[in-house]
Parts: structure tokens; C-alpha cells; sequence
């Protein structure tokens, strides 16, 4: 009787909808969809219209209005009526005869991203941020979306409601809904399952040595250890969207679905497998963690600009704190490869110069500057709140497991936090974020915040671990190489210089992000070859570095400093107590001795 109910109160609000989509794509190898969009005009004959400049999830302006092409309109006698471009992504149409409009428009699209939209032979995938527009006071007019597919076979994947009796179309309540519900229309494979008693999809799109069995088989695993730590599932259904390609690695979270982008070939061999299964774990516990259980700054969302929030590091790097735990409390790997995965975080972020410079919570506020705009001085003069907030996350969980005996830990503030925010639909403040987590901690983390959160004070890792029977000790290699500070690729052939590290040999020596690297010591030096090359010198020695600047042969001199660690490496201490030993067990489930 409910679906009854449901179906006729979609046909209510299709019959009122003032807004109706329709998306064709009769010739997919243009890379172009055609969009027409009928609307009712204002009271005062005037229609405003934009097209958002940024998607929720994805923190950075993208000007998807810069593939919009060939817009018209006319009014329902198909005669054309006056209208003007305002700004990059305002459009103003006037029409005092007519009631509605329709307008027309293509968009092209050829990026492969989870935040873009793309369309060739085989599919058509869309964000409808980067799509469609809103009209501005009306963002809580339900829209219909009805898809024409070049092909009959094509099939539609998303996560919005389809309206009964009408083929391929489909409702969003809002504009946000739409926006947080894309598309995939084409030649892709659907696989349904079911866990804990709610339908999900995994929907791939491309060729690839994926095994679906073993991803579905996973996926569940995921979702149950997800469900347990917030209390059951919110939502009715949900769906997984893939796409596999050659090149290329994302996620993007949504409310009811998510869309991962991973390689073609990169499911066959267990590390890349496994850290697939962290990019799942990842988008999914976003479905809690931003969709929502979000900062007040992130709803309502504006879409004509940056959103700004210092929170980021909360929605991002708790996140990614917990894609590399719970794939292992799903048991999907274990624990040795949990603590090499920690490891290769704390490598990362130990050889980035700008954790010294930026804190975590000025990194989440100009993420839309910074973190998708690298530059040449990027390594030097910021951090990653992804990275850093996984960390800052990890040392905070062990904090409270350390102050409760293992009896509390971040998943009773994860909890807490979605049972008075998320749920209720409340999005929280600095200060409530801050406290909730003070609340289950039971103690004043003012220090904290202020050295790891809002200050760059070093993570003293040790502190942290020690009682977990664990140390952070430094790899310098078999034989350590004296340091440069040059970070360099290869393009076309050439060895250019990537990055110069801040206050090193190389930035001393005057060489520059961009010059092209010849010589060492007079003799030709590739990228690859570098390392090599250094195992005949030592801290102290002065070397010749030939380089191209600006098409100018100059030769430089580099003395080579104190060797820098390779790598960073998470392992048991050498003669842990009893207490370390219970501990671990607490924290992970098994015994040190194991990871020996």
C-alpha cells in the first residue's frame, strides 16, 4: 500500500514540476549531450539561471560552466525569446509572452572523473552539478530528469527514483538531491546483493581482471563493520558506480550511491586489491561522515562559490583514517598490512618540507586554493588534510583508547556525534565538533587542538604508540644517500626539476622548479639514474649540476647534506611489557608477537 502511495504522490509532483530535464546524446562520439530544460517563468516574465561552479565533495571552483555551448531558448510556440549572459555561469532570459520556456544547451564532455562528466561509444556519465542549472529561489522545486540513450540496449543507473509510466525519467525532490545523484547511462554490467536485509548494486563500466564475485563478497564485509560502528544503514538502497580505465584513481560520496574510478588492471595482485577496498571503505563512510553528519558551513550549499570551512581535516582525514582500519576489522587484510599502509602515511608525510608551514585546520580552510592547485613551491608551503588529519585521527583514537583502557575509543565519538548531529540533521560548529569529541574523550585536549590541529608542532608519533607497543623507526637504506632536495620527473625525454625542497642544497644552489637536470659532475643524469649516481658521494661533498634554465646552459654548486630516511616504518618495540602487550590486544585484536 506504501508504494502505492508513493507512486501516486511521484505523479502529483511530476504534473506540478515546474522544472523537466530531458539529457539526449544522439552522437556520443562528439562527446556532446544535449540538454533541454522547460521551465516556468517568473511572475515578472524573467528566468535566472546558473550553472554551479563546484561540486559538494569535490572543494575546488571548476568552471564547469566552461563546457557549456550552443545555448538558445525559446518559448512553447517555439519562437525564440531574448536572453543575456550575466556571468561566467548566469544566464538572464526575458519572455513577457510566454509562461514557459524551453532552453537549450550542450555540454561537452570527455573528462574521465568522478567529478566531471564524460561520454563516448559506450556510456554517458554525469555529475548534474557540472549538468544542469538551478534557478535561483527555487532550489526546492522538484526537477524530472527523462534520459534519451543513443541506444535502446543503453541501460540508466542512478540513485533518484524513477517515476512510474514514464520511461526513463526520473525525480529529485530539490535541487541537491539532483546534484547528489549522478548518472551512469550506457553499456555497463549491474550486479545486485543484498546486506543486512537493504538492496545495493554494483554497477561497473570498462573492461578490467576485476573479480566481481570477490568485490561484492568484500563490499558486504565493508558495509557490515561500517553499520555496526554507527548502528544500522541510512538509507533504503544504495548502489556502487565503478568505472575502470587505464589510467586514473577517485572517489566521490554521495547520499545514496558513489562513484569510484580505479585501474583497469589493478584488482589481480593484493595491495592493489586491498587498497581498492580502502577507496571503498573510504566513499562509504562518507554516506555518515559529510553527507550527514557535516560542518554547518557545508549546508546549505552555495553554488555559486566556495564554501569555506577549517573542518575539512574532520570530514576527510577521520575518514581516511578509518579506510585503512576497517577493511582490516572486516578482514579483508591483516594487520601487518594495516600497519605498512600507517607506515606509508607517515612517510608521506614526514618528506612533505610544508607540514612545518600549514596546520590542519588553515589546510581544510584553503583546500579551494591550494590542495587541487599544486605549484611549484606547493611541497613547501602546505599539507594535506586528507594526510595529516589520517594521522592526527589515528593519534586522537589512541589518545582516547589510552585514557579509557581500550573501554572508549573514536568510534564512541563517531557515534556520538552522529547520534546528536547527523541524525537529527544538524550540521555542527567548530566548537561543537571540538567539544563532542571532548565529551567521550573525558579530558581537556586544548593542547592538542592547538598543537596538531590549528599549530604545526611535529607529531611526536612515540608518545602515541609507545603504550601500543609500537615505535615509528627510520629507514635510511642499505646505503644511505647524501641529500639534494630536488624532487624530478621525466617528460618528453627530459629530466626536469619537479619541486626544490625549502632550506636545501638544491634551493641553496640557486636550481629552480622547471629547469631541465643534464649533468652531474659533467656527466649526463636522468631521473632514474640519480640515486646511482649519488651511492660515489658523501654529506659534505661539493658537486657540479649542469642544468637548462630558460633555454640558458648554466652549471651550479650543490654541497650535499646530512642523509634524509627513505621511508618510515611501523614495528614492535624490542622488549614490550605486559601492558603494551594487552593493549595491542585491545586495540587490534591480536597479539604483538604476531606481527614478528
Amino acid at each position: 500500500m506504501t508504494e502505492v502511495l508513493d507512486s501516486i504522490a511521484q505523479v502529483n509532483t511530476l504534473a506540478s514540476t515546474r522544472l523537466r530535464y530531458e539529457v539526449a546524446m544522439p552522437d556520443p562520439a562528439s562527446h556532446l549531450f544535449e540538454i533541454t530544460l522547460h521551465c516556468s517563468v517568473g511572475t515578472d516574465h524573467t528566468l535566472d539561471l546558473k550553472l554551479p561552479v563546484w561540486t559538494p565533495g569535490s572543494y575546488l571552483v571548476r568552471e564547469y560552466a566552461k563546457h557549456l555551448q550552443d545555448f538558445s531558448a525559446v518559448d512553447d510556440q517555439e519562437a525564440p525569446v531574448s536572453w543575456q549572459k550575466i556571468s561566467k555561469n548566469h544566464w538572464q532570459i526575458q519572455s513577457p509572452e510566454a509562461d514557459t520556456v524551453k532552453i537549450h544547451y550542450r555540454i561537452f564532455a570527455h573528462e574521465l572523473t568522478v567529478r566531471t562528466n564524460h561520454l563516448d561509444a559506450s556510456h554517458g556519465y554525469f555529475n548534474p552539478g557540472a549538468m544542469f542549472f538551478y534557478v535561483p529561489g527555487r532550489e526546492q522545486d522538484a526537477i524530472a530528469i527523462t534520459i534519451h540513450p543513443p541506444d535502446p540496449t543503453w541501460q540508466v543507473t542512478t540513485a533518484l527514483n524513477p517515476l512510474p509510466d514514464q520511461p526513463l525519467t526520473f525525480l529529485a525532490n530539490n535541487f541537491d538531491t539532483l546534484v547528489d545523484s549522478p548518472f551512469e547511462i550506457g553499456t555497463h554490467q549491474i550486479y545486485d546483493f543484498e546486506t543486512l536485509g537493504k538492496p545495493h548494486q554494483l554497477a561497473i563500466w570498462g573492461a578490467g581482471n576485476y573479480d566481481t564475485e570477490k568485490i561484492i563478497a568484500d563490499t558486504k564485509k565493508i558495509i557490515e563493520v561500517e553499520a555496526k560502528l554507527f548502528g544500522g544503514l541510512p538509507y533504503d538502497r544504495y548502489f556502487f558506480l565503478l568505472h575502470v580505465s587505464a589510467k586514473g584513481y577517485g572517489g566521490l560520496e554521495h547520499h545514496n550511491c558513489c562513484s569510484l574510478l580505479y585501474s583497469r588492471f589493478g584488482f589481480r595482485k593484493p595491495d592493489s586489491y586491498n587498497r581498492f577496498m580502502g577507496l571503498v571503505a573510504h566513499e562509504f563512510f562518507h554516506l555518515w561522515n559529510v553527507k550527514r553528519l557535516r560542518p554547518q558551513a557545508l549546508h546549505p550549499f552555495d553554488y555559486d562559490q566556495e564554501n569555506y570551512t577549517d573542518a575539512l581535516w574532520f570530514c576527510e582525514g577521520v575518514t581516511s583514517f578509518y579506510d585503512l582500519i576497517l577493511p582490516y576489522r572486516a578482514g579483508i587484510y591483516d594487520a601487518k598490512f594495516y600497519l605498512k599502509l600507517l607506515s606509508e602515511s607517515i612517510t608521506r608525510l614526514q618528506s612533505i618540507p610544508g607540514r612545518h608551514t600549514q596546520s590542519l585546520t588553515e589546510s581544510s580552510f584553503d583546500t579551494w586554493i591550494k590542495l587541487y592547485r599544486p605549484h611549484a613551491n606547493s611541497r613547501n608551503c602546505q599539507v594535506s588534510y586528507y594526510l595529516k588529519g589520517e594521522i592526527v585521527s589515528l593519534l586522537l583514537d589512541l589518545q582516547i583508547r589510552q585514557q579509557h583502557q581500550n573501554q572508549r575509543s573514536l568510534d564512541d565519538v563517531m557515534l556520538y556525534l552522529w547520534q546528536t548531529y547527523g541524525q537529527k540533521d544538524l550540521g555542527y560548529s567548530r566548537e561543537q565538533l571540538l567539544e563532542g569529541i571532548e565529551s567521550i574523550a573525558e579530558m581537556d585536549l586544548t593542547q592538542f587542538w592547538q598543537k596538531y590541529l590549528d599549530g604545526t608542532v611535529e607529531l611526536p608519533y612515540e608518545e602515541f604508540l609507545n603504550p601500543f607497543g609500537l615505535e615509528v623507526v627510520a629507514d635510511f637504506g642499505e646505503s644511505p644517500l647524501p641529500y639534494h632536495g630536488l624532487t624530478l620527473s621525466s617528460q618528453s625525454g627530459k629530466t626536469l626539476i619537479k619541486f626544490v625542497d625549502i632550506a636545501s642544497p638544491a634551493q641553496m644552489a640557486g636550481l629552480q622548479a622547471g629547469d631541465e637536470l643534464l649533468a652531474l659532475d659533467g656527466f649526463r643524469v636522468q631521473a632514474d639514474q640519480l640515486e646511482q649516481r649519488l651511492q660515489d658521494y658523501q654529506r659534505g661533498d661539493a658537486v657540479s649540476i649542469t642544468i637548462f634554465h630558460d633555454d640558458q646552459l648554466t652549471t651550479h654548486r650543490l654541497t650535499l647534506g646530512e642523509p634524509r630516511p627513505k621511508s618510515y616504518r611501523v614495528q614492535p618495540v624490542t622488549a614490550p611489557t605486559d601492558q603494551q602487550k594487552i593493549n595491542f590486544r585491545q586495540w587490534l585484536g591480536i597479539e604483538l608477537v604476531e606481527l614478528t
